[in-house]
């Protein structure tokens, strides 16, 4: 069985002028050529070319590749140790294409949230609280949702200077709900239910249309999720349990019958 050299380049995966490079420079000469002088391959050519394709694919020159496949080819190499040769580099390509995919699972990972700013916009607009802090938590709670889809959208299309403006606003909803629990305002109180509308609002308008009943289940994970409580403790010792109850509060006067 011969094959032409368009039919081996088919094989292959490789153009016809490659071949004739490869019969040019002696890496792998056809073993019949017709009449008209038109090269015809065997199953030999093919195993030949096969390794040459693999050596080329581990980025060895074509010098190279022609001494190792006629070492082996005139008996001077042991097929053995070609095989455990080829198996090492194997194993290195696979070694250094893992830690590849690690970097750009680690870049994905790093973006998950949309987040595309560059080490000193990060710190810049967000100091040093890290914005990413709870993407894998909320990925796992909420993942499957169209709210999660619909935050991801969002935020993928914010520049340095949306994520500056929401984080003003956070930053200022904080010290203005820290200073109104400061003077004693009760979370049943109509100022206290104001602010915990605009913590409701804030979500809506950035990330996703947050519901009443979405919002309640929220008040419930910021005091029995430590990460959370210590976010919002640390605007204020207390402060997590207050916005709480002020977050029921406010569901309950906008749901009520």
């Amino acid at each position: 069985m011969s094959y032409s050299v368009g039919q081996v380049a088919g094989f292959a995966g490789i153009t016809v002028r490659t071949l004739h490079h490869y019969d040019e420079i002696g890496l792998l000469a056809p073993s019949e050529r017709t009449y008209a002088g038109h090269r015809r391959y065997n199953d030999a050519d093919l195993d030949r070319l096969q390794q040459i394709l693999f050596y080329r694919e581990l980025g060895f020159p074509l010098e190279e590749v022609a001494v190792l496949l006629d070492d082996l080819a005139t008996g001077r190499g042991d097929p053995r140790v070609h095989l455990r040769r080829q198996h090492e580099l194997l194993t290195a390509r696979i070694e250094k294409l893992q830690k590849m995919a690690a970097a750009v699972e680690n870049a994905m990972e790093a973006r998950k949230m949309g987040i595309n700013l560059t080490p000193e916009e990060r710190f810049e607009v967000f100091g040093d609280k890290d914005p990413e802090q709870y993407a894998e938590e909320a990925e796992q709670r909420w993942g499957g949702t169209e709210a999660y889809a619909e935050s991801q959208r969002r935020a993928a299309t914010y520049t340095k200077e949306d994520w500056k403006r929401i984080q003003a606003e956070v930053d200022g909803w904080g010290e203005r709900y820290a200073a109104l629990a400061a003077a004693g305002e009760q979370p049943s109180g109509e100022a206290a239910m104001d602010m915990a509308e605009e913590h409701r609002q804030h979500i809506s308008r950035w990330y996703f249309e947050v519901s009443y009943e979405m919002h309640r289940c929220f008040a419930q994970m910021y005091v029995s999720d430590e990460r959370f409580k210590a976010f919002y403790d640390s605007m204020r010792p207390g402060l997590a349990e207050h916005l709480h109850d002020a977050i029921l509060a406010n569901a309950d006067r906008h749901t009520a019958s």
